[in-house]
């Protein structure tokens, strides 16, 4: 039975866990316990694919003793949960396989090992859940799990600070989430999914419900405005556990959306695509200049984990909106590419941190403006970065432009829809998207010639070396991940269609029996992509180009300087650097996103000493709304710190006036 064999990897993970807490210290804990992390996660991962493939319809439920007395602990294994499983486990045996060679190097393995395995099991249960209680419980307990991880090299001031925030988010959206499935569950108390999915919910108590779990999922996954702790924590945990939370475990929090949204709470109303459409657009734009900015290279990821987040959002909105229009087609269609790009940036996402991972151990260092020339001392890290570099920049033949594409595509069938808030807002989002998508690619080409091109900038950049085989062989897998999902991207397309049908109603057609492996998803006759055909002219037109210059060319031998663009100093000091790339985007946004201000010291005249260049950027979410909310927490904490130097008569004539009140308002209540 599928869910029992998933629940048996969870239940092993655990025992890991647990064992991992005794031989963390000892010389065998790494191999043991990501060793066996990768085998629970292949078995489960191969489990969850084969059932979506061959069984979607079936939906095989588990019921635990655990939990509440009167409701036990429910599991259960559909078409959705089977998806997100694949994610889940294909990201985690990979970034295990990558700790297998870069979790030698860890300085403090009692702080990892113990919670690495506890992580995944939390990520498996969150997604198998059936019932409230099981979900909430297993949502904080990934939660918490990860958290410890972030803190695991605690003695860093900024990793502290990223703990505390993330500790604080995660919480408030844990208690979002609660009150959002304590109204799903109504007064009959049903607190399992099947009772929330057929009872009935009014349109105020939906809006409600949306909002808190927006909230509470919107916070985990890294939507604007709630996306404040991810560039803090990412960076500060292990990169492969760095991987693990942009790449797997956002998108737990995209699946929680999910399946409340289009699962439990019933038919949408389009006014609530109006919402998720706005937020998704907005987060989209700002993620991308706010990664622009970035000189550490883990930071900039982490903000391009907000970018993508916002383009999942951009298609759920769009399947919601079509949804709600009675347009089943266009909703499959926008639902496949909101799900289709999870999967992708689950993929290049991870593997753009394992490839920061291995720079960072290769170099000490994760600021873009000490490294440079990489790409001849770290050759294979350097093409496995550029393929997820690509990739994430959406070109083809790679995945991310296909699931990008779908979503274009999904807002260009936006005229059918009926309402005109929809018919305004839908081409500003696409706009917003076309924008992040520019601008992504302006980033990882500054991310990887700032990184990897050029000459060295420090002393560590021109040691480094390449790194393990056990990180090379997973940045190679998923490399390879990225390629065959851009070039036969109709095989997943079919994939997701047991699980769009049973969200939306529709699906696309079959995507395998095209011609020449194209895909075609709405008619021949208006748009198709064959990643297969451009991937083969690419490479034709390459190796032609190449066979030429090598074999046509002059024999003759001539040698000159190279081209010094006007420095002829060869101190690397003269290339371009990270805040030099970005300052043109700078000063086209940065005085409304960031407020930028840019300032000068130059020296007076006589002194020989260097001028100074320093840019302030501020974040305005920060400032507008997490600092303001902090001091009132401040200010409203030093006005009750006096309730703790009362005396005994003051505090019992305080306990006997709130007894009075409660009994006022239970008197005056109807």
């Amino acid at each position: 039975m599928p869910a029992v064999i998933i629940m048996s990897c969870v239940a092993v993970l655990l025992a890991v866990a647990g064992v991992a807490a005794v031989i963390a210290r000892s010389p065998a804990g790494t191999p043991i316990v990501y060793g066996t992390s990768v085998a629970a996660c292949v078995v489960a991962g191969a489990v969850a694919l084969a059932h979506l493939l061959t069984d979607p319809t079936a939906a095989p439920a588990v019921i635990l003793p655990l939990g509440l007395p009167w409701l036990g602990a429910h599991f259960r294994l559909d078409a959705l949960a089977a998806f997100f499983l694949v994610v889940v486990d294909l990201g985690g045996a990979a970034a295990s396989l990558y700790a297998l060679g870069y979790g030698r190097h860890e300085a403090a393995p009692l702080r990892v090992l113990p919670f690495y395995p506890a992580f995944l099991a939390g990520m498996n249960l969150v997604v198998l859940a059936d019932d409230a209680f099981s979900f909430l419980l297993s949502w904080e307990f990934m939660s918490l799990a990860s958290w410890a991880l972030v803190m695991a090299h605690h003695r860093v001031q900024d990793n502290a600070r990223a703990g505390y925030i993330y500790l604080v988010m995660a919480s408030a959206g844990t208690l979002t989430l609660l009150l959002a499935f304590g109204l799903l569950s109504g007064a009959g108390g049903g607190y399992d999914f099947a009772a929330m999915r057929a009872g009935e919910h009014g349109p105020v108590l939906a809006a409600l419900v949306l909002t808190l779990v927006v909230l509470g999922a919107g916070s985990k996954a890294g939507l604007v405005p709630l996306h404040v702790w991810l560039p803090l924590a990412h960076p500060a945990a292990p990169s492969h556990v760095s991987a693990l939370m942009s790449g797997v475990m956002t998108k737990v929090a995209v699946y929680g959306f999910i399946r409340v949204v289009f699962d439990l709470l019933g038919p949408p109303a389009w006014s609530w695509s109006m919402a998720v459409l706005a937020l998704g657009g907005v987060t989209a734009a700002l993620g991308v200049l706010y990664a622009l900015m970035q000189h550490d290279l883990k930071r900039l990821l982490a903000y391009h984990t907000v970018e993508n987040i916002g383009i999942i959002f951009i298609g759920l909105g769009l399947a919601l909106a079509f949804e709600a229009n009675g347009i089943a087609w266009a909703a499959a269609l926008a639902l496949t590419a909101g799900l289709f790009h999870v999967f992708n940036h689950s993929i290049f996402k991870s593997l753009l941190f394992f490839g920061a991972g291995a720079v960072l151990n290769a170099t000490g260092t994760r600021d873009m403006e000490h490294l440079g020339g990489l790409i001849s001392r770290m050759p294979w890290t350097s093409f496995t970065f550029l393929v997820g570099c690509v990739a994430i920049s959406a070109l083809p033949p790679l995945n991310g432009f296909v699931s990008e594409w779908l979503t274009f595509q999904a807002i260009l069938v936006s005229p059918r829809l009926a309402e005109w808030g929809l018919k305004i807002l839908v081409p500003g989002v696409g706009a917003l998207l076309a924008l992040s998508a520019a601008l992504a690619a302006a980033c990882f080409v500054k991310a990887f010639g700032v990184t990897f091109l050029g000459r060295p900038r420090s002393a560590q950049a021109e040691a480094a070396r390449e790194v393990d085989r056990f990180s090379l062989a997973a940045m190679a897998i998923f490399a390879a991940v990225c390629l065959l999902a851009g070039i036969l991207p109709g095989f997943i397309i079919d994939g997701l269609a047991p699980v769009v049908q049973s969200l939306v109603g529709g699906r696309l057609p079959s995507q395998a029996s095209q011609q020449w492996l194209s895909i075609v998803p709405i008619a021949e006759g208006r748009s198709s992509y064959n990643g297969l055909l451009i991937f083969l002219f690419i490479a034709i037109s390459a190796s032609t180009v190449v066979f030429a210059i090598h074999r046509l060319a002059s024999h003759a031998l001539r040698r000159g300087a190279a081209w010094d663009c006007g420095h002829p100093d060869p101190s690397p000091a003269t290339q371009y650097t990270a805040g030099s790339f970005a300052q043109p985007i700078r000063r086209v946004f940065g005085t409304i996103v960031f407020l930028a201000r840019e300032e000068v010291a130059m020296p007076p005249p006589g002194d020989v000493g260097a001028a100074r260049f320093e840019v302030r950027l501020r974040d305005l979410v920060w400032d507008g709304l997490y600092a303001p909310v902090s001091g009132i927490v401040e200010l409203a904490a030093d006005r009750f710190n006096r309730f703790q130097f009362l005396t005994i008569r003051r505090y019992l004539s305080l306990v006997f006036l709130l007894l009075v009140l409660l009994l006022l308002v239970l008197a005056i209540w109807p």
